[in-house]
Parts: C-alpha cells; sequence; structure tokens
C-alpha cells in the first residue's frame, strides 16, 4: 500500500483519529494528578480500543472490552478508591525524581513489541480484510481449551474485591461500638 492509497481510504483517517485519541488519554491516564480522573482516563482509553476493534472487524473482542476492562474492572477501581477513601488529590510523596527510567523503559517496550510483530507478520496484508473472526470458534476455544484461565482470572477478580472490602473495614474502638448500639 503507498501513501496515495492510505490517504485516500477514508477508514484509515477514521482509525488514525481513534488512534491518536487513545493515545492522548492514555497519556494522561499516567500524568492525571488525582486517581479518580486518572480511571476515567484509563475509561476513555479502552473505549477508544474498543473502537479500533471494531473498525478492524474484531467485533467480538470490542465488546468484551467494553463489558469486561470498562464494565467490569474500572468499576473494581472506582469502588476500590471508594471504599478505601484513599486520597484522590496530588500527593507529592509518590511522585518520583527519577522519572526519565519509566519513560525509557516505556519506549523500550514499545520498540520491543513493534519489533517483535514485524518481525511475526511482516508487510503480509491481512487475509479478509473487513471479515471478522467467527464468534463462535472464539466461544469455543474459551469455553473448551481456556476455560480454566477463563474460571481463575474471575475467581482472582473476586479476590480483589474481598481484599478491597477488607481493608477498608475498619475496626472501630469500644467507645465508638459502644456509641454505635446506642443510635
Amino acid at each position: 500500500m503507498t501513501v496515495t492509497d492510505w490517504i485516500t481510504t477514508p477508514v484509515n483517517w477514521v482509525f488514525a483519529i481513534v488512534a491518536l485519541a487513545v493515545l492522548a488519554s492514555a497519556f494522561r491516564v499516567v500524568t492525571a494528578k488525582n486517581v479518580v480522573h486518572a480511571a476515567l482516563f484509563l475509561v476513555a482509553t479502552l473505549a477508544g480500543s474498543a473502537g479500533l476493534f471494531l473498525i478492524l472487524s474484531a467485533e467480538f473482542v470490542a465488546w468484551v472490552l467494553v463489558l469486561v476492562y470498562i464494565g467490569a474492572v474500572i468499576v473494581l477501581f472506582l469502588f476500590g478508591i471508594m471504599i478505601t477513601r484513599a486520597p484522590t488529590g496530588y500527593d507529592e510523596s509518590l511522585d518520583g525524581d527519577r522519572k526519565i527510567w519509566p519513560a525509557i523503559l516505556s519506549v523500550t517496550t514499545f520498540a520491543l513489541m513493534t519489533w517483535a510483530s514485524l518481525e511475526a507478520f511482516g508487510t503480509r496484508a491481512v487475509s479478509n480484510p473487513g471479515e471478522g473472526t467467527d464468534t463462535e470458534v472464539i466461544g469455543i476455544a474459551l469455553m473448551g481449551r481456556f476455560v480454566v484461565p477463563f474460571e481463575v482470572v474471575s475467581f482472582v477478580l473476586l479476590a480483589a474485591l474481598i481484599g478491597g472490602i477488607t481493608i477498608a473495614r475498619r475496626d472501630l474502638t469500644p467507645a465508638e461500638e459502644e456509641e454505635r448500639t446506642l443510635v
């Protein structure tokens, strides 16, 4: 595909706009000074990623991303923040002095993933552009060969929820317990 072919295809422009929005919101996830704002930017990032999957005709993956990550994990994050009464403002003690190392690690990881993808797939074109994977095939794989990891993930999420509630539960002093029973 030449540059002219890319420019004249409207779906490429839509993909580029959505991808830039995802990059901007992902950047705000890691630079937001408020943890609730970071979680909401993560919602925007995941929603944009689902949009990219829809553009690529991977509808099942897009809706799983919306249901599982946005609908469950982000809600779990927000509940954890609210239940634990964690400070949501800027905390200078969490701001590290060496900010260059995470940036170097991120760029290195991106370069490694890009190299691995190009090494594995090269410049081969997609065999059937516009046609997604049959949902039945994905369902059979998930509920057949991958049923144990699928269930393990659900138990990990349940354990995280129980852990958040346990951490948030505050033991009352005897005076507070007595006051509570009088009310």
